[in-house]
């Protein structure tokens, strides 16, 4: 591990001696999953559990429709959202559980701030909060993940190189569905249910005061109604730009 580590700090130096030491531009990476081959469409839920609570309107949607969903766990929500986990964990058909990192920090190694949270600032505080996000879901019993969607969903290009190297895929979108978790129901309805065979869709299912959550799940239930399919991201061939998964 020692060594890993010191590989992704050259990396990250590289990286900042090509851009000539001024910070890149953030990146917000796009993921689409491969088009259902019969022409019926199919969609990709992913859904956030940032901290706070869960949204049992959309988790008890999920269950009784048969919505399958990656949800993004940070280790923050993991440690209070212990029945909601376990529900999760009875229906692994339905549910893959992936990294949302451990405190919910963004993946830029360089000082700042995105959408009001302060970013790891640093490639050693990147890694960290990549390794403790998986070290939390691995304390679950669950299986080792394989994507990682950091805070904001906005990186730093030499963070996106050192979490590769990790091994994760990075988890885009194509449809920001709940304008994290501030959108009115109208208008989540709207944005989901207008997705599209291959889109992925991003909301939030720890926000159980919001308004958002009502709209997640009439949108789900539109998507259903037009006969499109739901997949959990391991379960689909996805690909997306900025290096993040190829």
């Amino acid at each position: 591990m020692r060594l890993l580590r010191k590989y992704l700090w050259a990396v990250a130096m590289s990286l900042a001696v090509a851009t000539g030491g001024h910070a890149a531009p953030l990146v917000e990476p796009i993921l689409h999953i491969k088009p259902d081959a019969s022409g019926a469409g199919r969609v990709a839920l992913t859904l956030d559990a940032c901290g706070g609570r869960t949204d049992t309107r959309i988790l008890s949607a999920l269950v009784e429709n048969k919505i399958p969903a990656t949800i993004f766990v940070t280790g923050i929500w993991l440690k209070r959202n212990a029945a909601a986990v376990a529900i999760m964990r009875a229906h692994p058909e339905l549910f893959e559980l992936e990294n949302h990192g451990g405190r919910h920090i963004p993946a830029v190694d360089t000082p700042q701030k995105i959408y009001g949270i302060r970013s790891a600032g640093s490639p050693q505080a990147v890694l960290a909060e990549v390794e403790s996000g998986a070290a939390a879901l691995a304390g679950t019993g669950e299986p080792a993940p394989k994507w990682f969607r950091g805070a904001t969903a906005e990186y730093s290009p030499a963070a996106i190189a050192m979490i590769r190297k990790l091994g994760f895929k990075i988890a885009g979108f194509s449809i920001n569905g709940d304008g994290g978790s501030l959108l009115g129901a109208r208008e989540t309805t709207r944005r989901i249910a207008a997705a599209k065979d291959g889109d992925v869709i991003i909301a939030h299912i720890n926000q159980p005061t919001h308004a958002a959550g009502e709209g997640v799940v009439q949108g789900l239930l539109a998507l259903k109604d037009k006969g499109m399919t739901f997949v959990r991201l391991d379960d689909a061939d996805g690909f997306g730009n900025n290096g993040t998964t190829d």
